[in-house]
């Protein structure tokens, strides 16, 4: 047997620097070295776009996302490459911004 892909996403338009899937809600989340983080379903349909707020105030101001959790309850922490973490829901509401001087692996 020959292993297919079950969807393709579409949608960044640069190369994808940090992806996490929560099965329990059947969501992909992805971010892209110079864009935003993009929410898909399992089978490939663009649901949400993640906008973090340095983006909503300038939008010459890019976030490179670098790490992504998502939980079973609906929420994705994304850690972009200037310190900050973001707390976004499934809705693509943001939640909570906390900034940070230590380096996170």
């Amino acid at each position: 047997d020959f292993a297919t892909p079950r969807a393709v996403l579409t949608g960044h338009d640069y190369e994808i620097t940090c992806a996490a899937i929560c099965a329990e809600l059947g969501l992909v989340i992805s971010g892209s070295k110079e864009g935003p983080c993009l929410i898909h379903s399992m089978n490939g349909d663009l649901l949400r776009t993640l906008e973090g707020p340095e983006r909503l105030q300038d939008p010459e101001s890019c976030l490179r996302p670098k790490l992504i959790q998502a939980s079973r309850e609906g929420h994705c922490v994304i850690y972009y490459e200037n310190g900050l973490f973001c707390v976004f829901s499934v809705n693509g509401r943001l939640q909570a911004t906390m900034e940070t001087d230590d380096k996170i692996r």
